[in-house]
């Protein structure tokens, strides 16, 4: 089974999933495989490692030991071609489909594909959407683009629909690290109902209540990462994980069955 089909049967199986991302310039690496080890013990579906910038020099090996101490899928969010390795399940191909700067649209990932495809990682499409969250994060500075403005729901879900088309397996609506405002709960709604990709869902979600939000707008996937960097509990991971999760476990089980 792929990583993306254990991704959507997560999301079948429990209504919604809920990845932890963990970003290797915020932290020592015994740090970083901490909160990973953590967000296992907690009940996160699987882990999102990357970040815009990197300032280590020891990706490759900080992927490997989080694989050694954590069963998780392990899932390269890159900021950059150079954030590849060969220890992760898979990774986010991403492109910037929010912008018009072709070097995120396309260009970074024709440098990155041969060494995807070197390395035998598992490439999962993805429609990478900036959304207007009420400061400039680090995702639209590097990028040098614009994100969609936070009340353009139809500009959202016309980006959306044009990753479908395009052939991509998840659409990705990004409001950055940091954000001071998550993505509007209208903005899931309107273009979770108008295409039929998995809408994935980060940035400035802050409490278990709006990823509860999100997964009840339409949100298949939610992510959380700069709010457990400064409180990363395994009660506050579990909090997180009870709300995406809105099968009741009976009905997730017999759904497994």
């Amino acid at each position: 089974m792929t990583t993306l089909e254990k991704l959507l049967r997560i999301r079948e199986e429990k209504g919604a999933g809920y990845l932890v991302l963990v970003d290797p310039d915020k932290g020592e690496p015994q740090q970083t495989v901490a909160l990973a080890v953590r967000a296992k013990e907690g009940g996160a579906d699987a882990l999102l490692v990357g970040g815009s910038l990197l300032l280590s020099s020891s990706f490759d090996n900080l992927v490997g030991l989080i694989k050694q101490e954590v069963d998780l899928p392990l899932i390269i969010f890159p900021g950059s071609p150079t954030q590849v390795s060969r220890y992760a399940d898979a990774i986010l191909f991403l492109s910037l489909i929010s912008g018009r700067n072709p070097t995120y649209l396309i260009g970074e990932q024709v440098r990155a594909a041969p060494v995807i495809k070197a390395l035998e990682v598992e490439p999962i499409s993805v429609g990478y959407m900036l959304i207007e969250s009420g400061r400039v994060t680090s995702a639209e500075f590097m990028s040098n683009t614009t994100p969609i403005p936070r009340d353009k729901c139809d500009i959202a879900k016309a980006t959306a629909l044009a990753a479908e088309y395009l052939g991509m397996d998840l659409v990705y609506l990004e409001a950055g690290s940091g954000a001071v405002q998550a993505v509007p709960d209208e903005m899931v709604a309107a273009t979770s109902a108008y295409v039929s990709l998995p809408v994935i869902v980060g940035g400035g979600i802050r409490t278990p209540e709006e990823a509860r939000k999100k997964v009840e707008a339409g949100a298949a996937f939610v992510v959380t990462g700069n709010v457990l960097e400064q409180n990363g509990s395994p009660a506050l991971i579990r909090e997180f994980a009870e709300a995406v999760h809105v099968k009741p476990k009976s009905e997730a089980g017999e759904g497994k069955a």
